[in-house]
């Protein structure tokens, strides 16, 4: 039997602010970085924090939440384990999507687009940047793979420590990818389900925004 209490809207929820092309900046980058401000002012848990959305070969998805970890001309910056599921499904289709929630705001942000690996000069900074239990962790787990326990990444995680008494280098498996978008969709909640959605497509000469029903 359904919860009935899964079924009813929040009170107060979807407050009837409407999203119109004039809001929008001409490049959806640049609103993007207008919004996500707008997370973190609000005070947004995890502002950055996206759902990626992946598929292997045959198409077959899967997702998970990684954070955002950069922001340019490029596009959408991350980081990880490139053994781990994601990076496997990556390395055989490059096409991702993601999505950002931010409820507080009652907004939404999805992205798609071509995946490419960073350069190793720019994982090495990041990685070089990180904490160093965070260093070892990318070291002792074989992201996405089966272990018999919990002990078994922690004599892993050990393994690395003593492995590496002083700096700790990069992985050669684990780097960064940018999402390259070619469509960046804004999702502003309105009443009764009629929610603004503007999406941004590329094109060769520029972006093209069209609005879609909700």
């Amino acid at each position: 039997m359904s919860d009935p209490s899964l079924m009813r809207a929040p009170s107060g929820f979807h407050e009837d602010r409407p999203l119109d092309p004039d809001d929008l900046l001409e490049d959806p980058i640049e609103q993007f970085r207008r919004w996500l401000a707008d997370a973190e002012a609000a005070g947004v848990l995890l502002p950055n924090a996206m759902a990626i959305a992946t598929a292997d070969a045959h198409g077959r998805p899967s997702v998970r939440h990684v954070l955002l970890r950069g922001l340019d001309e490029r596009g959408f910056r991350f980081f990880t384990n490139r053994h781990s599921r994601k990076g496997r499904q990556l390395a055989e289709n490059p096409w991702a999507s993601l999505v950002f929630l931010w409820k507080e705001l009652d907004r939404q942000v999805t992205v798609a687009g071509r995946v490419e690996p960073l350069p190793d000069e720019e994982s090495d900074a990041y990685f070089a940047g990180r904490p160093r239990d965070a260093q070892l962790g990318a070291w002792a787990s074989e992201q996405s793979t089966i272990i018999e326990g919990r002990d078994v990444l922690d004599l892993a995680v050990a393994e690395a420590e003593a492995r590496f008494p002083g700096e700790v280098p990069r992985p050669p498996h684990w780097g960064g990818y940018v999402l390259a978008p070619h469509t960046i969709e804004f999702w502003q909640g309105r009443r009764h389900r009629l929610h603004d959605r503007l999406v941004f497509t590329s094109e060769p000469d520029g972006w093209r925004v069209d609005r879609l029903a909700p």
